[in-house]
């Protein structure tokens, strides 16, 4: 009788964290999320891509004019159907951020130095074209065409007051964060809270012990909040480092986490955190999802958010699904 108790008690115990972490269970939020990285911008190989890498050098020929980063790009993405445009900021010399990608502009653009020795004047009188080619230098088709397109992070937040931005803060210094604070500080509490603050562990964390209100993300919270959620996450307790936050989530890493997709999805929601898919995890990082292929990979009535190298593309196949589940419903 002793041995029958503790079998029942074990098999109600796996039947009770069955049904907390049943995804199932969870209504399906509807369309996804889309978060458009560094906007509508030109398509690169992603083979041996670092965070260093000047992804200008290794275009595919250009299927349009836009460039990543800049002004231009951003309304394109928000046209195309993104939610969310993810941008990556540097601190000027004269204490400005400037959104640009590179640690250094010799690259992309007409100018030479590091980013954050320059000036915001000098970066604005830039040529962020400049440096695309799509044959190894023999061709550069965007020459000419970016030519004052750097923007500083004033001017998007005061173009787009109402728009959601990821700004990801490529420096690794503790300055950085106190200079974004303040400049989030100046902001309207009702525009900061659709922005997100990504970035390397110290500027992060002074933005998030800043602004509650601010969803934040590092290597450091990222690493803690998914240990501790694969500890205690079974039970439906959400770690205090996966609140107020910002996670992408491999679509191959995604089934190890409890609940995975939309149970998990609607629990970091509940804590103001935001879950996007990307493509699977493989040694050297990652990519989004850009095409049709990689968007068959998310499970069915998946929840969260998806984050694309392509905007343009994703943007059609997602209404596209989005129209043939309408007329499905309106059938029904």
């Amino acid at each position: 009788m002793k041995k029958k108790w503790i079998i029942g008690t074990i098999a109600l115990g796996i039947l009770a964290i069955y049904m907390n972490n049943r995804s199932g269970s969870v209504r399906e939020s509807g369309q996804p999320r889309l978060l458009a990285h560094r906007g509508v911008h030109q398509n690169y190989t992603h083979e041996g891509v670092t965070d260093d890498t000047c992804t200008a050098s290794t275009i595919y020929p250009p299927q349009n004019t836009f460039i990543e980063n800049t002004i231009p790009a951003i309304e394109e993405a928000f046209r195309d159907g993104a939610d969310v445009v993810d941008l990556d900021v540097h601190l000027t010399s004269d204490g400005r951020f400037v959104v640009f990608h590179d640690w250094n502009v010799d690259c992309r653009t007409n100018g030479h130095g590091e980013t954050d020795h320059l000036a915001l004047a000098f970066l604005k009188s830039l040529d962020v074209g400049y440096g695309y080619t799509p044959d190894g230098g023999r061709s550069f088709p965007l020459r000419g065409k970016g030519l004052g397109l750097m923007p500083s992070l004033d001017e998007v937040l005061q173009r787009f007051p109402r728009s959601h931005f990821v700004i990801h803060v490529k420096s690794g210094d503790p300055l950085e964060g106190i200079a974004l604070s303040e400049q989030l500080g100046k902001l309207e509490s009702g525009q900061r809270v659709l922005l997100s603050v990504t970035g390397s562990d110290k500027p992060v964390a002074i933005v998030r012990a800043t602004y509650g209100d601010v969803q934040t993300m590092s290597p450091n919270t990222l690493k803690w909040c998914l240990l501790s959620y694969e500890a205690i996450g079974w039970t439906g307790f959400t770690p205090s480092d996966c609140r107020h936050s910002v996670l992408f989530v491999p679509v191959n890493a995604g089934p190890w986490l409890w609940g995975w997709p939309n149970r998990f999805v609607a629990r970091m929601a509940a804590v103001n955190t935001a879950v996007y898919a990307v493509d699977d995890y493989k040694k050297g990082g990652t990519k989004g999802l850009n095409n049709a292929v990689d968007l068959g990979k998310l499970p069915p009535s998946f929840g969260g958010g998806i984050w694309t190298d392509r905007i343009d593309e994703v943007g059609k196949l997602i209404k596209t699904q989005k129209n043939k589940s309408d007329a499905v419903r309106n059938q029904e």
